[in-house]
């Protein structure tokens, strides 16, 4: 989020369109949450609808005037949208590219032909890990899947000492690294340095990652022990192509963003000059716009024309990508409406006089706050969207990395415990051929260990920023 974006919300935050006491607006937020459960659960409403009349329904709780309301809904949506919406759309392109041009097969295939074994599974989180980082969750699946099940079957594997590793490198880039949605809304929304709180991030996936894939499949493989299903193993994206980008340069081109962000970060730490000459530069080519318009463009000729694409089947490409990012892009920027009411209507003061009474400390009331609307609306996009609109006025006053931690709390939240209102609950179990029970055993308790130590490792980082 730029800085000009940041003092426009602090402005529009500055003065409350309601002076309903904390009671009162307690009532509100709890009657608005309701409202877009509700919706979203029981009578099966998208998303943005239900952020969106879930909002009015909070002002009007609140007692604030409509026009206000919708004053506030409407900027917060145009806010959030102007400062995330290039960049999910950026790594859509991203991710498309490196799925048509066979780039991810060429890394998979790589990966599994050094690894057997006891290796398998620390080859999958590694697969899953690097995959996953320009990939939506529910694409990285679809991608990964055939993987999973043709490594499972020909090497004689349990599926969930494969499956599991694999899952959970997909679900921890997804809940905390940016430049997934969730991550990007709310470092948006507290105004977190993007690069530090993606080295961070880093920091906290790696324990999380093996702690939740390799170390926990082992019990998984023991607690439901199931044989790849025969009729899920679907073609794969390249198998009709005859060339396909090399695996150095393709791992090369995926990770370029992060690189760039990364080292934007450590200039920043280190010189810690805004006058300076190479940080002015790494400020230019680290910032997020410029760090995946740059992979982008990189990606058309390291990808799209390493497998032989045309200009005419690049565009193309280009063109699918944006297509399914539309619903993403509405939740993102409906989710952005309903943080500002709720900034707008006087909560943040409220959570503030909540957090000091009760002596919570500010990281882990984030986690508790997602954990809560995880396991209501089974969204984790909606849980980061929404825990980072109320926690956002504990930012304030925050260093640098104690706001990067304050992101990665919200995330590691919105991952608890994913059960049966949640869409990739159904789409891991029709996949695996499990039944619910399984599911649960598996990959809702391997969401939870990500949760619960991912928010460990934050607040020990915590003890050292």
């Amino acid at each position: 989020m730029t800085s000009l974006s940041v003092e426009i919300l602090a402005a529009d935050a500055a003065e409350p369109i309601t002076s309903a006491g904390n009671a009162q607006l307690g009532i509100a937020v709890l009657a608005g949450i309701a409202v877009i459960v509700l919706l979203i659960t029981k009578f099966k409403l998208h998303a943005f609808l239900a952020l969106t009349i879930g909002s009015l329904a909070l002002g009007a709780f609140a007692g604030a005037p409509l026009a206000d309301t919708i004053k506030s809904f409407t900027t917060g949506l145009g806010a959030t949208v102007a400062g995330v919406g290039v960049l999910i759309a950026l790594g859509a392109i991203l991710g498309k590219l490196l799925a048509d041009s066979g780039g991810a097969d060429q890394i998979v295939d790589t990966i599994l032909a050094r690894a057997s074994g006891r290796a398998m599974p620390w080859a999958m989180v590694l697969i899953a890990s690097v995959i996953g980082l320009p990939l939506f969750f529910e694409v990285g699946i679809v991608l990964l899947i055939p993987v999973v099940l043709l490594v499972a079957k020909r090497g004689n594997y349990s599926l969930m000492r494969i499956g599991i590793p694999a899952l959970a490198g997909l679900s921890v880039m997804h809940g905390l690294i940016p430049p997934h949605p969730g991550p990007l809304v709310a470092i948006d929304a507290v105004g977190a340095n993007l690069g530090v709180t993606l080295a961070l991030g880093l920091v906290v996936a790696i324990p999380t990652v093996i702690i939740a894939g390799p170390l926990f499949s082992r019990y998984a493989a023991r607690w439901v022990d199931i044989p790849a299903p025969e009729n899920m193993i679907p073609t794969r994206p390249s198998e009709d192509l005859e060339k396909r980008p090399g695996f150095g340069v393709t791992v090369a081109t995926v990770l370029l963003p992060v690189v760039l962000m990364l080292v934007k970060a450590l200039v920043d730490i280190v010189v810690d000059d805004p006058e300076n000459g190479v940080q002015k530069v790494t400020d230019v080519i680290g910032s997020p716009l410029i760090a995946l318009l740059a992979a982008v463009i990189v990606a058309l000729f390291t990808l799209g024309r390493a497998a032989g694409f045309t200009k005419e089947r690049l565009s193309s490409t280009v063109e699918k990508s944006l297509a399914p990012i539309a619903g993403v892009l509405m939740i993102v920027g409906a989710g952005g409406g309903f943080k500002q009411t709720l900034i707008d209507i006087g909560v943040g003061q409220m959570i503030l006089d909540f957090s000091k009474s009760w002596s919570i400390p500010a990281l882990l009331l984030a986690w508790l706050i997602a954990v809560v609307i995880r396991l209501a609306t089974g969204s984790a996009t909606v849980a980061t969207i929404s825990a980072a609109g109320l926690v956002a006025p504990l930012a304030e006053g925050m260093s640098t990395g104690e706001t990067a931690l304050l992101v990665l709390a919200i995330g590691a939240g919105s991952l608890f415990f994913s059960h049966v209102n949640d869409a990739g609950f159904w789409l891991v179990k029709e996949y695996f051929g499990m039944n619910v029970g399984q599911t649960i055993k598996t990959w809702s308790v391997m969401e939870t260990i990500i949760s619960v130590v991912g928010i460990v490792f934050v607040l020990l980082l915590s003890l050292v920023l």
